[in-house]
């Protein structure tokens, strides 16, 4: 059990709200067998064309027309772009144009009833009695901002998002440096010292806490066993007491 008295509750999602073999054994093959088939269907839509050009930025191109050798949206190109989408995805890149576009593909299965997301059975009561008591709940994931908002609009305990505050991803900075949780108490207008910051991963936390944030490690069912933390550790939610806080 731990003890926090603030304003600012910000939560990781994988392997802290949801387990990790949603996001490895249902989301990412999802995306990657759909990824063909999407881009075919959608290849000049504007959402589309501004993942692909932030996928360009990330290999180092001023755009997606500069980077791309083939002419969009032909076959060939497709091909060229699914294959580069696939080695990504192999080597468990973080990057934020990738993130969009597997983002996009999986709204379209969400909206088609296709996916409801699990979350663990302590998330939605506790976000609800944060958010009650004037706690500000917020998402902070790799993952895009518009897939975080799917993910939890579309869970199996239905939609949690009136309980969210907000959402950020890499686009604001890496999970692994301090100054991206600088940023996110600065943007919700609360004091780090009033922050607290939740994760499965123990460098995303050495860099929250040097920020000034309050952190703690989650120990969720099939996450990675961590043997070594000077964080303090929880297996629920359920173990943060809240002063005044059911």
């Amino acid at each position: 059990m731990i003890s926090f008295s603030g304003r600012l509750v910000l939560l990781d999602i994988e392997g802290t709200t949801s387990n990790i073999a949603f996001v490895h054994e249902i989301l990412f093959p999802y995306a990657r067998q759909h990824a063909g088939p999407y881009l075919e269907k959608n290849a000049t839509h504007p959402e589309v064309r501004k993942a692909l050009d932030l996928m360009a930025l990330d290999a180092g191109a001023a755009d997606f027309a500069g980077w791309c050798p083939e002419a969009w949206p032909a076959d060939n190109a497709r091909e060229w772009l699914v294959a580069q989408i696939f080695h990504w995805m192999d080597a468990d890149a973080k990057l934020t144009g990738l993130k969009n576009l597997q983002g996009l593909i999986w709204e379209a299965a969400y909206l088609e009833g296709g996916l409801r997301a699990p979350v663990f059975g302590d998330v939605p009561a506790r976000i609800r009695v944060w958010h009650a008591a004037g706690i500000s709940v917020r998402i902070y994931s790799s993952g895009s901002v518009a897939a975080q908002k799917l993910l939890f609009s579309h869970t199996e305990a239905g939609d949690l998002t009136p309980w969210l505050s907000g959402y950020y991803d890499t686009t604001i900075g890496a999970k692994r440096e301090a100054a991206s949780y600088a940023t996110i108490v600065r943007d919700a207008g609360v004091p780090p010292k009033e922050s607290l910051f939740l994760s499965d991963v123990p460098e995303e936390l050495d860099a929250a806490s040097s920020a000034g944030l309050k952190v703690a490690l989650v120990e969720r069912p099939g996450n990675r066993p961590v043997s070594a933390t000077r964080h303090p550790r929880i297996v629920g939610f359920d173990e943060i007491s809240i002063p005044g806080v059911g």
